[in-house]
């Protein structure tokens, strides 16, 4: 009996490998659903999916079914694969191994680690303890919420690397991430690092102050799954930083290492509470729990609004009473319930920003994605009546009715659009967001993009992959970004969406001001469930 949640393409693969599996009758229907419910698995994010005693040895014995050959289907471990996401784990497993135990002797005297990480006032120095990983380790991984300091740990440890290589003048460096906004991000804040750190200048300017994503790290194919960069011709870098690294899933995980020279670095930055990724595995979280002498987490918060960490604290927590409690506390203003009807407080947010773009006259376009970025709407999800689908063509009505052409599925000056699928020719990607604005030339309508090593790129809008209006965006599209303020909309009923993870990541978009929408239960429901991804990486990293 196929699962009612399995999709139309989870029942026709899984008919297809049953009507080769050599089997009939009730075994052949109990042999489709178990390959319906490992592919409906992976598109809820995980890697495999686990089985009963009984389902195992009901599968072993069939020729389309190995524990680890050349078959469609892998059981291993109790754990039931299709083959090319056993191979990802296991090639991942493998090299992570190696590489967590590669120790090497740092050469650089106490005296200069203790000048780069002062860290005074806390109990425990965990930017140093993370620079002693760095230096020691070929792998770090390198936890913490937001305002930690991940990114300046960052910095001061690449700065200790590069003094450690006196002889090697030659040291390279590459920062990535998993999406353009991210990578974005990561660029900022290390260029804030190197205006206030006091740095050698050597050292500054051999500094990378420019990230990618990580598609463009590796190098894409077009037309092919795999990238120009892997094991046979690898990454030129000695050390490879990468940020949002929750964000990663299994495939381009075991890509990126399958990518890593010998003999180089691997630097990962993420914060474990945040949701994991939106393809399968929980590959972060996995490493934290399977390698603690590779892995530090910061407990520092630096700049951080004081009530959104205690926000936070409340959600990561699972304690709803006291987040609830934030939420209706008017001492605290910056974090509160959104008392105001919902579309009319958005249109008066996004107002400004549309002011400015049909200003006339040229207009700055980095003020222009300054002010759309200070403020986001993030949903739980696309569709309902607090999805982002509905609330986006309310607020298009809405901004028309204020004297603004914002014709819902139409292009106008000041549409914000969020990318839907990864077009390699174009260099755009999954998540970027772009706004339409006329040219200067000509006054067509072009869609602006933010670039991650900086700059603007433009692209008329029939050239565009699909794309979204994003006035107002889901929380997973949301991961890698920050905001001033953000309105963070909860559904109205249960769903099976809601979790600790989702909440948190959504409130932690946001660096001076939180409105929620969502009545009280629903948000006791969210904060009382985890996310649980079924993976086999965990064990296959202690074994």
């Amino acid at each position: 009996m196929i699962d009612q949640g399995s999709s139309a393409l989870d029942y026709y693969f899984a008919e297809f490998l049953a009507d080769r599996s050599g089997l009939g009758g009730t075994a052949k229907g109990r042999f489709q659903d178990l390959v319906a419910r490992v592919s409906k698995a992976l598109e809820d994010g995980h890697s495999c999916l686990l089985l009963s005693e009984g389902e195992e040895q009901f599968l072993r014995v069939n020729p389309l079914v190995s524990d680890g050959g050349r078959t469609p289907l892998v059981v291993h471990n109790h754990r039931l694969y299709l083959h090319r996401y056993f191979y990802y784990e296991t090639r991942l497993a493998e090299q992570i191994k190696v590489m967590a135990a590669i120790t090497l002797a740092p050469e650089l005297e106490g005296p200069l680690i203790d000048l780069y990480m002062d860290d005074s006032g806390s109990d425990i120095n965990w930017q140093k303890e993370a620079a002693k990983v760095a230096l020691s380790r070929a792998l770090t991984i390198i936890s913490g919420g937001p305002g930690t300091g991940k990114t300046t740990t960052v910095v001061k440890i690449l700065a200790l690397l590069l003094q450690d290589a006196e002889g090697r003048p030659d040291l390279t460096l590459a920062l990535a991430a998993p999406t353009g906004k991210a990578a974005m991000r990561l660029s900022e804040a290390v260029g804030r690092s190197l205006t206030y750190l006091q740095l050698p200048e050597k050292v500054k300017n051999s500094l990378p102050t420019s990230a990618s994503t990580l598609h463009r790290l590796l190098g894409v194919r077009r037309g092919s799954p795999q990238f120009r960069h892997n094991r046979d011709n690898p990454l030129g870098w000695d050390i490879v930083v990468v940020d949002e690294a929750s964000m990663v899933d299994l495939a381009m995980m075991s890509k990126l290492v399958d990518a890593i020279k010998p003999g180089a670095r691997l630097i990962l930055l993420g914060d474990k509470d945040q949701l994991a990724s939106v393809e399968s595995g929980a590959v972060l979280g996995d490493f934290i729990k399977s390698l603690p002498r590779n892995t530090v987490e910061l407990q520092k918060t630096y700049r951080f609004e004081a009530s959104i960490k205690g926000l936070a604290e409340a959600i990561n927590g699972a304690d709803s009473d006291i987040a609830w409690g934030m939420l209706t506390d008017s001492k605290t203003a910056n974090i509160a319930l959104l008392d105001e009807e919902l579309i009319g407080f958005i249109t008066k947010r996004y107002i400004p920003f549309m002011e400015m773009v049909n200003q006339p006259g040229a207009v700055d376009l980095s003020e222009v994605f300054a002010l759309f970025n200070s403020f986001r709407v993030l949903c739980a999800l696309h569709y309902g009546s607090r999805g982002v689908e509905p609330i986006n063509r309310q607020v298009e009505m809405a901004l028309m009715q204020q004297g603004f052409p914002c014709r819902p599925e139409n292009w106008y000056p000041g549409r914000p659009v969020l990318i839907n699928r990864n077009d390699y020719d174009l260099d755009l990607y999954n998540g970027d967001i772009g706004i339409c604005m006329p040219d200067l030339e000509n006054g067509r309508l072009q869609v602006w993009f933010e670039r991650p090593g900086g700059g603007l790129r433009s692209y008329h809008p029939s050239r565009l992959p699909s794309c979204r209006t994003v006035f107002a965006m889901t929380i997973h599209k949301s991961q890698g970004s920050e905001f001033d303020e953000v309105v963070v909309v909860l559904p109205e009923d249960d769903n099976r969406i809601l979790s600790r993870e989702l909440v948190y990541t959504a409130v932690t978009r946001a660096k001076k001001a939180v409105r929620l929408v969502a009545e009280k239960e629903i948000l006791r429901l969210a904060l009382s469930r985890n996310i649980e991804r079924a993976s086999g990486l965990a064990d296959l990293l202690t074994k």
